[in-house]
């Protein structure tokens, strides 16, 4: 964080008669905890026509907003709402309770393993999903009671926070976004962004799958010191905290992606090494609709991409907020047609099967 304290905090909630903490336009300016001027949906979605606003001399990134420009890494939950993109729609993104938005259609987290933190509505459903905190993705994850959220579970994070490589992880502070236990390189050329091959977030994975969960998993979600996260580090054993099917390796509570690490899979793997045959090996320039892994911590982003070594990972299809398109793709799913010349050409599946749009 730089600039003035003022920007963000407020030390007794009020000026020349009027509250203070009111950023965002957040209705009755009541007082925060941590004396700041705004909480995490009053700072980072003001809904306004610019991905990064700019508080006092403070830019601050936005994930709510009608920039036309495009979107931030993370996605834009605009497009739950409508006020963006092609229509409201609760598949498209995340329900997070700020957003006064209950999902109409899904109570639970989808690819949930009963018996694990996250699991099947019983701890995260369409009532109490946040933006941080025991029930949400940012901050500390602890099980704790009664819950804890928001800026609550952030103390710190903002002043301590480590810009670029994020390869400590220890913290909410010295993790990639604030994403307790994960590792990556936050983009400091384009801040918050993927813009193009040489211009994005590195993201951090693994080889080779595990089996992720509580009861009868290999790799335990209960970190010491920072809650649930991510065993490994990577972005998509933190997704499998809630959406394990998903990600995990069969244990005695799920099915996941299959009994093995090979194919064929019963769902799209993740955490595993873009293989170095076939139409695979195409695949060697980077790609923003479509991003991949690394093994290793990058300390600057790289316009390669090596089969065999890099990762796909649940953001190569996913982004984490929300997206224009049903269930939080980077692209319309339905327009990828295998062997059609109207099918968009090398782009969203095709990015990794590049052969089968030809």
């Amino acid at each position: 964080m730089t600039g003035p304290c003022a920007n963000c905090h407020t030390m007794h909630n009020s000026q020349n008669g009027t509250p203070m903490a009111t950023i965002g336009g957040e209705s009755g300016g009541s007082a925060n905890l941590y004396l700041t001027r705004g909480t995490c949906i009053g700072c980072h979605a003001m809904g306004t026509a610019n991905k990064i606003e700019v508080i006092g001399s403070t830019p601050v990134p936005q994930v709510l907003h009608t920039d036309g420009s495009g979107d931030l890494a993370g996605g834009n939950f605009a497009y739950i709402l409508g006020s963006k993109g092609s229509g409201a729609s609760d598949s498209k993104g995340h329900n997070i309770v700020e957003l006064n938005n209950q999902d109409d259609v899904l109570y639970g987290p989808p690819g949930g393993i009963v018996q694990s933190f996250h699991d099947d509505g019983m701890t995260v459903n369409d009532t109490n999903l946040t933006c941080a905190g025991t029930n949400g993705c940012h901050g500390y994850r602890y099980a704790s009671s009664p819950t804890i959220s928001g800026v609550e579970t952030l103390a710190g994070a903002h002043h301590n926070n480590v810009d670029g490589q994020c390869d400590v992880a220890t913290s909410p502070a010295n993790s990639y976004r604030f994403l307790s236990g994960v590792k990556g390189y936050e983009n400091q050329t384009d801040k918050w962004q993927n813009v193009n091959s040489a211009s994005h977030n590195e993201y951090f994975g693994q080889a080779t799958p595990v089996q992720l969960g509580c009861s009868g998993a290999s790799s335990s979600c209960h970190l010491s010191g920072i809650g649930v996260g991510p065993p490994d580090n990577t972005m998509s054993q933190f997704c499998a905290t809630c959406h394990g099917n998903f990600h995990t390796l069969q244990t005695s509570t799920s099915d996941g992606i299959g009994s093995s690490f090979t194919s064929p899979f019963i769902r799209h793997p993740t955490d595993i090494a873009i293989p170095a045959s076939g139409e695979y090996n195409s695949y060697t320039s980077y790609n923003v609709a479509s991003p991949i892994a690394r093994t290793m911590v990058p300390s600057s982003a790289s316009p390669n991409v090596t089969p065999g070594a890099d990762v796909v990972m649940c953001l190569s299809c996913h982004a984490a907020h929300a997206t224009d398109y049903p269930d939080m793709l980077r692209w319309d799913y339905s327009a990828m047609k295998a062997n059609d010349s109207s099918s968009p050409s090398n782009s969203g599946c095709f990015v990794c099967h590049t052969t089968k749009d030809d």
